[in-house]
């Protein structure tokens, strides 16, 4: 799928999860279910970190196009030397590594990690970073271009620091769901592996399918690319996905928005 599409399913997989959490007794607070919402949008487009033209590779300049290039390599490398015989040949990485379960745990832990043990700065960093990509996705050809480029940092990193010092108030979340001692902000890794699962599902309905699985063989093939039967399967930015399924999403994370903060 398109950016935008991937930006949307993200948010509206986080409200959703907002509303399953206040079925569930542990009600979100409200700076919690946006801020959630905002960094799923982000992380939703991480996977394509893979990909040299993908919108995350212009979302901050030469520093991620050099990550992706980077990326690409290894996630090339990593399928080379893990394919099987009914693993096809290519010629990049895109697709692999970063579209996996085991890719999407292992940046979700290593970003509750880092919010734990780095303290507020390394809080802000996380916030920033998701912060361009959610505006990048969800904004699309308004936040494009060279000239726009240094507004939507500052709008980012001006939104990381206001939601930070709003969720840094006692009651308002820095400790939602773990209130252990040392926990502050454990939190902030769900929504960005949530935020990757969610892309990777909505490339395994697009026509190449999703190696979601891997490692885990499927038949003679590691990167079994997952997905739905041929003919229920679209080509990213086609009808469907900006006609069917961007309202869906609009309209699911409405209804969980709703939901999570007891409107309905």
């Amino acid at each position: 799928m398109m950016g935008p599409a991937h930006s949307l399913s993200g948010a509206a997989a986080w409200l959703g999860v907002g509303a399953a959490a206040a079925a569930g007794g542990h009600a979100m607070p409200w700076p919690v279910l946006l801020v959630g919402a905002l960094i799923c949008a982000g992380a939703a487009l991480a996977p394509d970190l893979d990909h040299k033209a993908a919108t995350i590779s212009r979302s901050f300049g030469p520093i991620s196009r050099g990550v992706c290039e980077i990326v690409d390599k290894l996630s090339y490398a990593v399928y080379k030397a893990t394919r099987m015989t009914g693993d096809p040949r290519r010629n990049g990485g895109h697709r692999t590594l970063t579209h996996t379960w085991l890719w999407a745990v292992v940046i979700g832990g290593g970003t509750s990690a880092l919010a734990v043990t780095g303290g507020r700065w390394a809080v802000l960093a996380i916030l920033f970073i998701h912060m361009v990509l959610a505006i990048e996705g969800l904004l699309w050809r308004a936040a494009r271009g060279s000239s726009s480029d240094v507004l939507v940092w500052l709008l980012a990193a001006t939104s990381a620091w206001i939601l930070a010092g709003i969720l840094d108030q006692p009651g308002n979340g820095s400790d939602w769901l773990f209130a252990g001692s040392g926990q502050t902000y454990l939190w902030l890794g769900l929504p960005i592996v949530l935020g990757a699962l969610v892309h990777d599902l909505g490339d395994a309905l697009t026509v190449s399918g999703c190696p979601i699985l891997w490692p885990i063989p499927v038949g003679r093939k590691r990167w079994y690319p997952l997905g739905p039967p041929k003919v229920m399967r679209f080509r990213a930015g086609s009808w469907v996905e900006l006609k069917v399924l961007m309202p869906a999403f609009m309209l699911l994370g409405g209804v969980g928005a709703a939901a999570a903060l007891n409107f309905i």
